[in-house]
């Protein structure tokens, strides 16, 4: 997908690889882009940097993202490309309370389904649109020190795969976002980015470029650190051995990797 003159929705767009993209897709001449998050004084700031529109969104209610669509739509235009970016990190170990799970689903997979439930007929019955999804290299892999953060973002990448399998023939184009350590609030405190790190840290403005040229290319898999794929081989080629290198990073990292 070519971003000049397309209409662009990006939730999560107040901060972090959100705001990137923002700014990054406003270079490339989107007709208008609505930068949605949950605070509204962030998502103001970023869109008059780029002349786009804010909007005030919580992510895992889904009437919101109701609000989000069919506001842009009437007062916009047709959604080309819809960024369901907005995620976070919860919860650590199998201690973690139902209250922490329902937070976590809703936020980094509910609402990735919410867009997909009322964005993909409307995009289909016009030929087609494009979803760009946020998720991890946590959802290809694992993160060690956060079962809720794993699970989630492994539902994240499976929901992709199977709206690009079910409804690819429809128009429905989908890319699902996977890096490691990017510099955002995510790994505040974590030192070297944690187990996440190991490859380098990328700055949100990067992996918007990296961005940009996924959607170009119109590739399912958005990979910022080049080596998840080769994890993502190995694991593939030897899951025994993959488990075993991964305990060891367990053993490693510890309760020190989120």
């Amino acid at each position: 997908m070519q971003l000049e003159n397309k209409v662009v929705v990006i939730t999560g767009g107040g901060s972090g690889i959100g705001a990137a993209m923002a700014h990054r897709f406003a270079q490339e001449k989107a007709k208008a882009i609505v930068v949605a998050d949950l605070n509204l004084e962030n998502a103001e700031r970023v869109a008059e940097a780029i002349g786009g529109i804010p909007h005030k969104v919580d992510v895992a209610n889904e009437a919101d993202i109701v609000r989000l669509i069919e506001a842009t739509e009437k007062d916009v235009g047709p959604i080309d490309l819809f960024c369901s970016n907005a995620g976070i990190g919860l919860g650590r170990g199998l201690e973690a309370s139902n209250e922490e799970w329902d937070t976590i689903l809703g936020v980094n997979l509910m609402a990735h389904v919410y867009a997909a439930r009322h964005l993909v007929p409307r995009m289909a019955a016009r030929g087609g649109g494009y979803l760009l999804n946020t998720a991890s290299a946590a959802g290809l892999l694992s993160q060690i020190g956060s079962v809720t953060y794993a699970v989630t973002k492994h539902a994240a990448v499976s929901l992709a795969e199977w709206i690009s399998i079910t409804h690819g023939a429809e128009g429905i184009k989908v890319s699902v976002l996977c890096p490691q350590a990017v510099d955002t609030p995510m790994i505040a405190g974590t030192e070297a980015g944690g187990v996440a790190g190991v490859d380098g840290i990328m700055s949100p403005e990067q992996v918007a470029d990296v961005v940009v040229e996924g959607l170009a290319e119109e590739k399912f898999l958005i990979l910022p650190h080049p080596s998840v794929r080769e994890y993502i081989q190995r694991k593939a080629g030897d899951y025994d051995r993959w488990l075993g290198g991964m305990r060891k990073l367990q053993a490693r990292y510890g309760q020190k990797a989120v």
